[in-house]
């Protein structure tokens, strides 16, 4: 496994796993079980308790279909969840695509920025991600959640994956963002069909040679949904998609991935710390 270290973020000789806290009424998997402030922090709280190292917060879904929400409710929902959960010493992070949120995230204490968009939403979120020197997640993205599945045309979705992801970062780079505050990750689920999100998850190996840490989120995504269908064909709920999740978060691991992004974290923590002590034992000869 590769070790990184990124500045505010837990050092660990592991894969690192990141509990999501979606303060919305309508994300895929939760949307409205932690809507409330109150039950958002202490849901946050639980994740750690599980073995959260970071906890990424949104308050805005990005589920295929869904509309944007305004600056002034995304902010509403996520900033007093955000200073709560900072002023417990829970590393947060914010998943947004907005800049103004996100320097209202990092006042408040978050540790790093999660966008999904790449910095294409908002030409303003590099820089203000390079002034506020926090780690930041460029994933790769082709379209808002409207139009998203209408741009899910690949070639070679590894070698195009990997090219678009290159590009946004020399473009992070060149507005200021330093090399290591950089991660990346393949956005599973946005502008991908479920063959694309199995390649991706095959080549973590190629995405590694990017040279930034790689996060996987994969959690409860329709592609598994899909592949445990019945036989009538119907796809598997998302929250029942919790044991796939597992066996993805233990090869991803083991494949090298910095960090996994999961709803259901006590049971991905442990499969983590499977992959970690299997890599001991090849290691061992």
């Amino acid at each position: 496994m590769t070790t990184w270290t990124v500045p505010g973020v837990p050092d660990k000789e592991r894969c690192l796993v990141m509990g999501v806290v979606n303060v919305t009424p309508d994300s895929f998997s939760d949307g409205g079980q932690w809507f409330d402030p109150d039950e958002a922090v202490r849901h946050g709280l639980e994740l750690v308790e599980q073995g959260a190292d970071i906890v990424d917060v949104g308050g805005e879904s990005t589920r295929p279909g869904a509309a944007r929400v305004s600056l002034a409710e995304e902010l509403r929902r996520v900033e007093p969840v955000i200073r709560a959960l900072s002023q417990e010493g829970v590393t947060v992070s914010v998943d947004t695509m907005r800049a103004e949120v996100a320097q209202v995230a990092v006042l408040a204490g978050a540790s790093l920025v999660n966008d999904v968009s790449g910095g294409l939403a908002d030409p303003a979120m590099s820089r203000l991600v390079a002034e506020a020197g926090v780690p930041y997640v460029v994933m790769h993205w082709r379209g808002h959640s409207h139009d998203m599945e209408t741009r899910a045309i690949y070639s070679d979705v590894l070698t195009e994956v990997a090219e678009e992801l290159r590009k946004r970062v020399d473009n992070v780079l060149a507005e200021g963002v330093a090399e290591s505050q950089i991660l990346v990750d393949p956005g599973l689920g946005f502008a991908k069909r479920a063959e694309h999100d199995w390649a991706l998850l095959a080549g973590i190996g190629r995405l590694n040679e990017l040279g930034y840490p790689v996060i996987i989120g994969a959690s409860r995504k329709r592609f598994l949904g899909r592949l445990l269908a019945d036989a009538e064909g119907t796809p598997r709920p998302f929250s029942r998609s919790d044991d796939a999740t597992l066996a993805v978060t233990a090869l991803a691991a083991h494949a090298g991935a910095w960090c996994v992004r999961v709803h259901h974290v006590r049971p991905n923590a442990d499969a983590v710390r499977v992959a970690a002590a299997w890599q001991r034992g090849e290691g061992v000869r």
